[in-house]
């Protein structure tokens, strides 16, 4: 998936693993300081809720707020005694009016299909087709896959955030080898 920007996620909102371009694309939440740390996985709903940046990453930063707590309201459905998720809703509703007042609304969503407008700091804007997949080996984990139309100015964002993948990604390879040449 080169043209796609993808990442798998579990249904507390942790960001389990990503392909480059997945992880160029959410560069700002990976980077993000309140998404997660070496103790605890980067987690979307942190970086919606506790993170202020994130109203310039989600252009419609409403709508994917009650699409994050609609899928940690499935979540809680679904495994209703995972002590993670719901130190995670704690903390979220400490740390974020929003959150609490969403949360209170008792509201289900499927994040399942759309389009998603995202300001990337390196990219600008761009409207990405989502689809979110359910991994049935694996239940609670989705894989969730950005695309544009080949030819649209959001395909060009994306080749750009390609480009610049494939140069953070080399540049970290040459720093991992020995300045000696030997492995």
């Amino acid at each position: 998936m080169t043209d796609t920007a993808a990442f798998v996620r579990n249904g507390r909102l942790d960001i389990l693993a990503a392909n480059p371009l997945g992880y160029a694309l959410y560069s700002p939440v990976f980077d993000s300081p309140a998404s997660g740390d070496r103790r605890r996985p980067v987690n979307l709903a942190r970086f919606i809720f506790l993170d202020g940046q994130s109203a310039q990453f989600y252009r419609d930063r409403d709508g994917i707020a009650r699409a994050a707590v609609g899928s940690l309201r499935a979540e809680a459905d679904r495994a209703p005694h995972d002590r993670a998720l719901t130190g995670l809703v704690g903390e979220l509703s400490v740390g974020s009016q929003e959150f609490r007042q969403l949360w209170a609304a008792h509201d289900v969503e499927y994040y399942r299909s759309g389009c998603q407008p995202f300001r990337h700091p390196l990219a600008g804007d761009l409207d990405l087709e989502y689809d979110a997949l359910e991994i049935p080996a694996d239940p609670g984990q989705t894989i969730i896959a950005y695309s544009a139309e080949p030819g649209s100015a959001a395909h060009q964002a994306l080749a750009i955030l390609a480009s610049w993948a494939a140069t953070h990604q080399a540049q970290r390879l040459d720093a991992a080898q020995p300045a000696d040449g030997q492995a």
